[in-house]
Protein backbone atom coordinates (compact mmCIF):
# COMPACT_ATOMS: atom_id res chain seq x y z
CA UNK A 1 0.00 0.00 0.00
CA UNK A 2 1.03 3.46 -1.23
CA UNK A 3 0.40 6.68 0.23
CA UNK A 4 0.94 9.94 -1.23
CA UNK A 5 0.13 13.63 -0.77
CA UNK A 6 -0.85 15.42 -3.34
CA UNK A 7 -1.84 18.86 -4.21
CA UNK A 8 0.85 20.16 -1.17
CA UNK A 9 0.03 22.96 1.03
CA UNK A 10 -3.37 24.46 2.48
CA UNK A 11 -5.62 21.75 0.38
CA UNK A 12 -3.48 18.54 0.54
CA UNK A 13 -5.09 15.84 -0.63
CA UNK A 14 -3.83 11.96 0.08
CA UNK A 15 -3.57 9.85 -2.23
CA UNK A 16 -3.85 5.76 -1.49
CA UNK A 17 -3.18 3.11 -4.14
CA UNK A 18 -4.11 -0.22 -3.06
CA UNK A 19 -2.86 -3.81 -4.27
CA UNK A 20 -5.74 -6.31 -5.01
CA UNK A 21 -8.13 -6.94 -2.02
CA UNK A 22 -6.03 -3.84 0.52
CA UNK A 23 -8.04 -2.14 2.75
CA UNK A 24 -7.53 0.93 3.84
CA UNK A 25 -9.92 2.81 7.11
CA UNK A 26 -10.78 6.75 7.02
CA UNK A 27 -12.20 9.40 8.95
CA UNK A 28 -15.92 9.55 7.92
CA UNK A 29 -16.87 11.41 4.47
CA UNK A 30 -13.27 11.77 3.46
CA UNK A 31 -13.21 10.02 0.36
CA UNK A 32 -13.28 12.37 -2.93
CA UNK A 33 -12.66 9.95 -6.00
CA UNK A 34 -11.80 5.77 -5.83
CA UNK A 35 -11.18 3.64 -8.70
CA UNK A 36 -14.33 1.21 -9.46
CA UNK A 37 -12.44 -1.74 -8.76
CA UNK A 38 -12.51 -0.70 -5.02
CA UNK A 39 -15.77 -0.64 -2.64
CA UNK A 40 -16.44 1.57 0.03
CA UNK A 41 -18.16 0.95 3.35
CA UNK A 42 -18.37 1.82 7.22
CA UNK A 43 -17.12 0.11 10.15
CA UNK A 44 -16.87 0.51 13.90
CA UNK A 45 -13.33 1.25 14.96
CA UNK A 46 -12.96 -2.16 17.66
CA UNK A 47 -16.76 -2.93 17.67
CA UNK A 48 -19.84 -1.10 18.58
CA UNK A 49 -18.46 -0.46 22.09
CA UNK A 50 -15.66 1.02 20.42
CA UNK A 51 -17.52 3.30 18.00
CA UNK A 52 -19.87 4.39 20.93
CA UNK A 53 -16.90 5.50 22.68
CA UNK A 54 -15.11 7.34 20.12
CA UNK A 55 -18.27 9.26 19.34
CA UNK A 56 -19.36 9.69 22.75
CA UNK A 57 -15.58 10.71 24.60
CA UNK A 58 -14.44 12.19 21.15
CA UNK A 59 -16.80 14.06 19.26
CA UNK A 60 -15.79 12.31 16.58
CA UNK A 61 -18.15 9.96 14.23
CA UNK A 62 -19.11 7.20 15.56
CA UNK A 63 -17.44 5.13 11.61
CA UNK A 64 -14.82 5.01 10.20
CA UNK A 65 -14.86 4.67 6.07
CA UNK A 66 -13.60 1.42 4.66
CA UNK A 67 -11.78 1.20 1.60
CA UNK A 68 -11.41 -2.33 -0.22
CA UNK A 69 -9.41 -3.18 -3.46
CA UNK A 70 -12.23 -5.69 -3.97
CA UNK A 71 -12.23 -6.34 -7.52
CA UNK A 72 -8.55 -5.71 -8.47
CA UNK A 73 -6.17 -3.16 -7.45
CA UNK A 74 -6.96 1.07 -7.18
CA UNK A 75 -6.51 4.06 -5.73
CA UNK A 76 -8.81 6.43 -3.91
CA UNK A 77 -7.94 10.14 -3.24
CA UNK A 78 -9.10 11.80 0.41
CA UNK A 79 -8.77 15.15 2.00
CA UNK A 80 -10.28 15.95 5.46
CA UNK A 81 -12.89 18.78 6.39
CA UNK A 82 -10.78 21.53 6.67
CA UNK A 83 -8.37 23.57 4.55
CA UNK A 84 -4.56 22.43 5.66
CA UNK A 85 -1.70 20.19 5.43
CA UNK A 86 -1.13 15.98 5.95
CA UNK A 87 1.66 13.88 7.14
CA UNK A 88 1.82 10.50 6.89
CA UNK A 89 3.62 8.77 9.89
CA UNK A 90 4.97 5.36 9.01
CA UNK A 91 4.60 3.25 12.58
CA UNK A 92 6.69 0.78 13.16
CA UNK A 93 4.87 -0.42 16.49
CA UNK A 94 7.79 0.44 18.98
CA UNK A 95 5.94 3.72 19.80
CA UNK A 96 2.35 4.88 20.39
CA UNK A 97 0.94 8.62 19.67
CA UNK A 98 -1.66 10.40 20.92
CA UNK A 99 -3.92 12.55 18.35
CA UNK A 100 -6.27 15.82 19.01
CA UNK A 101 -9.78 14.66 17.71
CA UNK A 102 -9.52 16.39 14.67
CA UNK A 103 -6.25 15.48 13.60
CA UNK A 104 -6.99 11.11 12.26
CA UNK A 105 -7.66 11.13 8.46
CA UNK A 106 -6.36 7.47 7.36
CA UNK A 107 -4.43 4.35 8.51
CA UNK A 108 -3.63 0.83 7.38
CA UNK A 109 -6.18 -1.92 8.85
CA UNK A 110 -3.17 -2.78 11.13
CA UNK A 111 -3.32 0.41 12.86
CA UNK A 112 -5.45 0.51 16.03
CA UNK A 113 -7.41 3.38 16.94
CA UNK A 114 -8.95 4.07 20.61
CA UNK A 115 -10.16 6.72 23.29
CA UNK A 116 -7.53 7.65 26.11
CA UNK A 117 -8.70 9.13 29.03
CA UNK A 118 -6.75 12.27 30.46
CA UNK A 119 -6.79 14.02 33.63
CA UNK A 120 -8.74 16.64 35.28
CA UNK A 121 -6.34 19.32 34.23
CA UNK A 122 -5.81 18.50 31.17
CA UNK A 123 -8.94 17.51 30.19
CA UNK A 124 -10.08 20.97 31.41
CA UNK A 125 -7.64 22.84 29.73
CA UNK A 126 -5.67 21.26 27.25
CA UNK A 127 -7.98 22.52 24.50
CA UNK A 128 -8.26 18.54 23.96
CA UNK A 129 -11.22 17.82 25.83
CA UNK A 130 -11.06 14.88 28.74
CA UNK A 131 -10.23 12.14 25.85
CA UNK A 132 -7.90 11.87 22.85
CA UNK A 133 -7.37 9.39 20.48
CA UNK A 134 -4.99 6.81 20.82
CA UNK A 135 -3.07 5.22 18.06
CA UNK A 136 -0.78 2.18 17.80
CA UNK A 137 -0.11 -0.95 15.63
CA UNK A 138 2.18 -1.26 12.82
CA UNK A 139 1.51 0.88 9.16
CA UNK A 140 1.14 3.82 7.54
CA UNK A 141 -1.24 7.00 9.67
CA UNK A 142 -2.27 9.97 7.92
CA UNK A 143 -2.51 12.69 10.01
CA UNK A 144 -4.65 15.96 9.13
CA UNK A 145 -4.10 19.59 10.30
CA UNK A 146 -5.86 23.28 10.25
CA UNK A 147 -2.86 25.46 8.50
CA UNK A 148 0.81 24.27 8.14
CA UNK A 149 2.31 20.91 9.75
CA UNK A 150 5.59 20.85 11.80
CA UNK A 151 7.34 18.47 13.40
CA UNK A 152 9.17 18.84 16.47
CA UNK A 153 11.79 16.24 18.06
CA UNK A 154 12.64 16.22 21.02
CA UNK A 155 15.79 15.18 22.90
CA UNK A 156 15.74 13.30 26.10
CA UNK A 157 15.16 16.14 28.89
CA UNK A 158 14.58 18.56 26.29
CA UNK A 159 11.50 21.26 27.05
CA UNK A 160 9.50 22.96 24.51
CA UNK A 161 6.24 25.56 25.21
CA UNK A 162 3.52 24.93 23.11
CA UNK A 163 0.13 27.04 22.56
CA UNK A 164 -2.19 24.15 23.14
CA UNK A 165 -4.64 25.04 20.37
CA UNK A 166 -1.77 24.14 17.96
CA UNK A 167 -1.05 20.23 18.88
CA UNK A 168 -1.99 17.92 16.71
CA UNK A 169 -0.23 14.49 17.80
CA UNK A 170 2.59 13.46 20.19
CA UNK A 171 4.43 10.56 21.17
CA UNK A 172 2.73 8.62 23.98
CA UNK A 173 5.74 8.65 26.00
CA UNK A 174 6.20 12.19 25.68
CA UNK A 175 5.68 13.78 29.43
CA UNK A 176 3.65 17.21 28.95
CA UNK A 177 2.12 19.29 31.81
CA UNK A 178 -0.38 22.52 31.32
CA UNK A 179 0.46 25.80 32.81
CA UNK A 180 -0.03 29.39 32.38
CA UNK A 181 1.52 31.13 29.45
CA UNK A 182 3.39 34.08 31.57
CA UNK A 183 3.88 34.38 35.39
CA UNK A 184 0.78 35.90 36.47
CA UNK A 185 -3.08 34.93 35.53
CA UNK A 186 -3.77 38.64 33.86
CA UNK A 187 -0.74 38.54 31.67
CA UNK A 188 -1.59 35.25 30.89
CA UNK A 189 -4.55 36.10 29.64
CA UNK A 190 -4.42 39.90 28.38
CA UNK A 191 -1.33 38.44 26.29
CA UNK A 192 -3.24 36.36 24.17
CA UNK A 193 -2.02 33.25 25.23
CA UNK A 194 -3.51 31.67 27.75
CA UNK A 195 -2.87 28.23 28.74
CA UNK A 196 0.57 26.39 27.50
CA UNK A 197 1.26 22.76 27.19
CA UNK A 198 5.21 21.72 28.85
CA UNK A 199 6.52 19.02 26.81
CA UNK A 200 9.26 17.45 27.95
CA UNK A 201 11.46 14.31 25.97
CA UNK A 202 12.20 12.01 24.62
CA UNK A 203 9.26 12.16 21.81
CA UNK A 204 8.02 13.78 18.58
CA UNK A 205 5.04 16.33 18.28
CA UNK A 206 3.62 17.88 15.68
CA UNK A 207 2.08 21.15 15.68
CA UNK A 208 -0.17 22.90 13.35
CA UNK A 209 0.43 26.51 12.28
CA UNK A 210 -3.04 27.83 12.88
CA UNK A 211 -5.51 27.28 15.39
CA UNK A 212 -9.46 27.54 14.74
CA UNK A 213 -10.28 29.34 17.92
CA UNK A 214 -8.37 32.09 16.59
CA UNK A 215 -9.96 31.72 13.24
CA UNK A 216 -13.33 31.62 14.36
CA UNK A 217 -12.76 35.05 16.79
CA UNK A 218 -11.56 36.75 13.32
CA UNK A 219 -14.22 35.92 11.52
CA UNK A 220 -16.91 37.08 14.32
CA UNK A 221 -16.00 40.61 13.70
CA UNK A 222 -17.22 40.73 10.33
CA UNK A 223 -20.60 39.55 11.50
CA UNK A 224 -23.03 41.80 11.40
CA UNK A 225 -24.95 41.80 15.08
CA UNK A 226 -28.45 43.52 15.66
Amino acid sequence: MKFEITNPGAFSTLLVQLAANEAVKAESGAMITMSETLDVDSKMERGLLGGLSRKLLTGESLFFQTITAARGPGEVLMASAYPGEIAVLDLDGSEEYILQKDGFLAAEQSVQVSTKAQNLTKGLFSGEGFFVMRISGKGKLAISTYGGIQKLSLAPGETRIIDNSHMVAWSANANYKIEKASKGWISSFTSGEGLVCRFTGPGDVYIQTRNSPGFGSWVRQFIPTR
